[in-house]
This record gives C-alpha cells, sequence and structure tokens, in this order.
C-alpha cells in the first residue's frame, strides 16, 4: 500500500513502557532548524550545550558563503534518479552553438517550484512536474538531509542522527494538516526520521520561526517587555506569511491573530516579467522557450533577477534594465520569433528590449499590492497596537518592497526594519525554537518552568469537530434521515479565530451505539467558516479520522476523546473513562481531495 494513502502518524501507545508520545531520557543532543523553501533552502544547527553558537550551514556541494541553496533537482534521463541539486542542478548559459549532446540534455529539464503543490493554490499556478512532486519533495529532502547528516557527523562524531537530533522543519502559515503530514511522510521516506509519527521530527511555521528569529531585536529598540506586538512579513520565494505576536513573560510568545498568508513571493515577480515579455515577443515564442529548451528560459529568469529585479530600488526614474535578447536567449531570434512584424520590430531595436522605471514598477505591481493587502488585514485584525514589525525572507532584501512597506504602513507602526541576515532569520528561529522543547518529553512541552516552549499559544486558522450520528429528530431533514432512524451531523470541537495554548486539550466523552461494538470510528472535519451543521456543508473537508478500540461489551462504556489541537500537528488520544485503560489510537489522514 503506498504510504500516503494511510498515514498513522500518532501511534499513541506504542511502547507502554514509555511516556506518552516521549522518548529515552536526555536524548536529544542537537537541534537542526530546516527552512525547506520553495525557491531557496537552508539549514541551522545547535547542541544543546551551546544553545548560544548556531551556526548556518553556509557551505554548498563546496560553493562557501551562501546561507541557502536553490530548491532544485536535476533528474537522470528516466526521472529515476537524482543527478545534481541545488545550484548545481540550474541549467547554465548556452551559447549560441550547441551540440546534439547538449541539446538532449535540455529535454530532461530542471525539476523546480514543487513546493507549490502542497499550496492550496490554482492549479495555473501550480507547475507542471516530470515527477510526482511527492517524489520531488522526498529526494530535495534526502540530499539535504545528507548535507545535514554529515556536519552532525563531522562536529560530533557520536550523535546517532535518528535517537539524538531533534528537526524542526518549517511551513508557510497557510500550509493545511493535509500538507504537514505529507511533508511528514515525504521526511520519513528521504530517511530524516526513523518512524512515521517520531517525535524528533516537529513542525513550526516560517513566520513563527522568523518571529523567535527577531525576538532578540525588541531589546535594541526598548521594545522586549511583556505586552508588545510585533508583526512578521516573511517574504519569501513563493508565499508572503505573516503573524502578530506578543512577546509574554520567560521570553515566550503568544499568536494574537490568525496566521494568513498567500502565494506572492518573489517567483511571481518573475511570473509577471514573463507576462510582459509575451506583451513583445507573442505567446508562441515563450511556450517554445519554455517546453524545450527550459534551461534557456531559467537562464533569462536568472538574468532579469540579477540585472533587474534585485538592483530595482524605486528611488530612480532613470532606471533601465536591457534585455539583451541575443545575449541572454539567441534561440528566441534564431528560431522560435517568426511574426514579421515582431521581428522587424526587435531588429530595429537590435533585439534590445528596454525595461524601463514604469515597466519595471507594473511588474511588480500585482505582488506588492497583494503583499500590502496581507498586511493591512493582518493590522485591521489584530484590534490591539502593533509596535513593530520585521521583514524577513529572501524576498524581504528587495528594496523596492521595503519602500512600498514604509511608506504604507509607517504611520501604523513605529519600527519597520529588516534584521541581520533575514534569509537565515526561518532556519535559526526554527533553531531557537527547537532548543526550547529540547526536553525529553515532548508531548509536555511547557510544562516544565524551567524550560518553557517559546511558542505559548496559537490562534487556530480552522473550526474542527467531528461526525457523530445521534437519533433523528423532529425539525431534522427528513432526507437525512438514516439507518435505525439516525442522522449524520457535525459536532464542533474548536472554533476557527480561538486562541489554544500548545497542550490545551479539548476533551470529548463518546458512547458506543450498540452494545457489542467493538470499536469506535470517528471521522474529524475540518472548515473555514466558524461553525457548521452537516459534514457535507460547503467548504468542509474531511482530514481524517479516528479508530478506537473498545473490548468489552455495553453502551456505558464511555470513551474520554482528548484532541490537542495548539501544537503544530493534531494530536488524540482515547482514554476508558471506567477502566482507566488507554488505548492505541490511530489518526488516518485523508488525501483524496
Amino acid at each position: 500500500m503506498d504510504s500516503l494513502s494511510s498515514i498513522n502518524i500518532y501511534d499513541i501507545l506504542h511502547k507502554q513502557d514509555n511516556k506518552l508520545l516521549g522518548s529515552d531520557d536526555n536524548s536529544i543532543r542537537v537541534v537542526v532548524g530546516l527552512d525547506f523553501g520553495t525557491t531557496y533552502s537552508g539549514f541551522a544547527y545547535c547542541h544543546i550545550s551551546d544553545e548560544y553558537n548556531i551556526c548556518s550551514n553556509d557551505n554548498w556541494n563546496g560553493d562557501v558563503g551562501q546561507l541557502k541553496t536553490n530548491t532544485v533537482l536535476q533528474y537522470n534521463d528516466e526521472y529515476n534518479n537524482v543527478k545534481l541539486w541545488g545550484a548545481p542542478a540550474l541549467v547554465k548559459r548556452q551559447g549560441r552553438s550547441r551540440t546534439r549532446r547538449q541539446k538532449n540534455s535540455e529535454n530532461n529539464k530542471p525539476v523546480e517550484l514543487f513546493k507549490l503543490h502542497l499550496g492550496d493554490l490554482l492549479e495555473e499556478f501550480k507547475p507542471k512536474l516530470p515527477v510526482d512532486y511527492k517524489k520531488a519533495i522526498t529526494d530535495y529532502l534526502r540530499e539535504i538531509g545528507k548535507v545535514i547528516k554529515e556536519i552532525i557527523n563531522t562536529c560530533w562524531p557520536n550523535i546517532d542522527f535518528f535517537e539524538n537530533v531533534l528537526l524542526i522543519i518549517t511551513v508557510p502559515a497557510e500550509f493545511s494538516e493535509k500538507a504537514k503530514a505529507i511533508m511528514r511522510i515525504c521526511a520519513f521516506d528521504a530517511v530524516l526520521i526513523k518512524e512515521k509519527y517520531s517525535t524528533n521530527l516537529q513542525f513550526t511555521t516560517e513566520p513563527e520561526a522568523a518571529a523567535i528569529y527577531c525576538m532578540k531585536n525588541l531589546e535594541g529598540q526598548n521594545l522586549a517587555q511583556p505586552g508588545t506586538n510585533f508583526m512578521i512579513v516573511d517574504c519569501g520565494g513563493g508565499t508572503v506569511d505573516l503573524t502578530i505576536r506578543k512577546l509574554l513573560s520567560h521570553n515566550q510568545l503568544g499568536e494574537i491573530t490568525e496566521r494568513s498568508g498567500d502565494f506572492c513571493g518573489s517567483t511571481f515577480v518573475d511570473v509577471e516579467f514573463i507576462k510582459y515579455l509575451r506583451k513583445i515577443l507573442g505567446d508562441e515564442p515563450i511556450d517554445l522557450l519554455r517546453d524545450n529548451i527550459y534551461g534557456q528560459m531559467q537562464y533569462l529568469i536568472q538574468q532579469f533577477c540579477k540585472d533587474g529585479k534585485i538592483p530595482f530600488t524605486g528611488d530612480d526614474p532613470d532606471f533601465l534594465y536591457e534585455l539583451d535578447i541575443r545575449e541572454t536567449v539567441p534561440i528566441l531570434e534564431q528560431q522560435y520569433v517568426i511574426d514579421d512584424d515582431i521581428r522587424k520590430t526587435l531588429d530595429n531595436d537590435e533585439w534590445i528590449i528596454e525595461i524601463d522605471f514604469e515597466t519595471m514598477k507594473s511588474i511588480f505591481e500585482p505582488v506588492v499590492q497583494k503583499i500590502l493587502q496581507l498586511i493591512k488585514t493582518q493590522l485591521d485584525n489584530a484590534h490591539e497596537t502593533c509596535s513593530a514589525m520585521f521583514l524577513v525572507g529572501g524576498f524581504s532584501e528587495s528594496k523596492y518592497l521595503q519602500k512600498r512597506i514604509k511608506q504604507k504602513f509607517s504611520s501604523q507602526v513605529n519600527f519597520i526594519s529588516v534584521p541581520t541576515q533575514p534569509t537565515a532569520a526561518i532556519s535559526r528561529g526554527a533553531a531557537i525554537y527547537g532548543l526550547s522543547i529540547r526536553l525529553n518529553d515532548l508531548n509536555n512541552i511547557g510544562n516544565d518552568d524551567n524550560m518553557k516552549c517559546v511558542i505559548s499559544s496559537r490562534v487556530l486558522k480552522y473550526t474542527y469537530g467531528m461526525k457523530v450520528i445521534p437519533k433523528w429528530e423532529e425539525g431534522d431533514p427528513i432526507h437525512r434521515k438514516i439507518y435505525d432512524d439516525r442522522i449524520e451531523k457535525f459536532d464542533c470541537l474548536a472554533t476557527r479565530g480561538t486562541k489554544m495554548d500548545i497542550n490545551q486539550e479539548i476533551t470529548s466523552t463518546r458512547l458506543p451505539y450498540c452494545s457489542e461494538q467493538k470499536s469506535m470510528f470517528f471521522g474529524l472535519y475540518y472548515t473555514e467558516e466558524y461553525d457548521g451543521t452537516y459534514c457535507d456543508d460547503p467548504g468542509m473537508k474531511l482530514l481524517g479520522d479516528f479508530s478506537i478500540d473498545l473490548p468489552g461489551s455495553g453502551i456505558d462504556r464511555s470513551v474520554l476523546l482528548g484532541i490537542t489541537f495548539g501544537k503544530m500537528e493534531i494530536i488524540a488520544t482515547a482514554k476508558n473513562k471506567q477502566t482507566g485503560q488507554s488505548y492505541k489510537t490511530t489518526f488516518k489522514f485523508n488525501f483524496d481531495d
């Protein structure tokens, strides 16, 4: 069976003599924060005995000095095995004369942007891939995992990776439970954890990790005091994620608004750039370039980023980016542009496309407007003063984006800043988060006064509930009556927008429907609405199901279900209220939608 069709994430009592979801005493020695990004990825690491010495990896295949490498894969001709990954997988510029071997190799284009398939994104924005996106994610995690293991082995030869390393993977704020479950299985298949449900893998959101990293920056502004609210705007390659955090006592952070995010990262500026070229060159040449020689299209975008997007500040009205088609993508002139009028115009311009100040602004504008709206909505929803705003992620280094955000919000937020090493903010923040939960019993995060988790609460993005089958009553729709005069309904357990402490457990008592029932089966549903009546209401989705063993007989065998929503992954337990016996509870994620 495909491991993705039925996932046992939390095998609650897999070892009766161990603590619930715990591990052996003093097992965690090293923490790794992995920022698996849409366009770039990186990681930071630290030994718990030296928690102030967090190191960011800056050596990728011998290329020293970069804090991240490209989230790109190059496969063999059959797309079975990875030949190259990271920056080396990018196809470089090719000259006008290409050998047959070069032409053949171009058919096997790099695989990139596969992380976008995990998001709730329109299909038109998801890249077409020659491999299943889950395979690409797994293969990339395996390759970057080799680097992580090599560094840990070099620094600490006696460390057992699967027993002594706590891995924190960051995910976008808008990722669903399903997306996180897929990430967990990919990490397992990539040999980053020994068991699917291993607590040596934890998740945190990208803006959450960035907020942790930026906490220290409040000190210099005399804002490092309980009650201070600050916003993190994580501007990545694919997504922009936001969260507003409240600084609490003991250097803890609480969440005061729902995390939000959208697909408006820097790659969508590249999309607008290609749209602009279509207006100049026509659709057919761009389609031919994309479909036949993807490497050169990729190189075209790289040159735009290097010479156009990154240098653009919005301050110089004389800004001009000259795209030399003959130099950058000669195949367009040689073969692909066949329209006589277009060729005549380009010949007159010596095949140079000029992108001036106003044109570059228009290329940025759709993306910038989305980001500004995200920030405005988040500030409006806070209903409290936001004292600071930190811009992190690779796109945050755009001077133009910084300028527009400051112009728009400097009157509302006193301190808007880009911290040191914004590209490493997420991985370093994830490592700090991991250090705060490094105690052995990861299920009891935050219970030790001497070592509290830096994240104390989260605001739910969805409303959660279970399918129940009570007796049909007068007033219920007659067409919904099923067997034994019952009806299927949605029983709300937790409402969207509710602040949940990370250890806060929602409990519910359940009884069997018949005396000889040997198990209980419950479906867990979620919706973006604030409540629901039926499990087939518009927008209602099945997250997964619980299967609970029910020994004995009788209808008085009450079971206490406990579900923890505040953690990054939902945890479920079951307990017989009469005997006190805990049951092995499985949680199977639904991957059908």
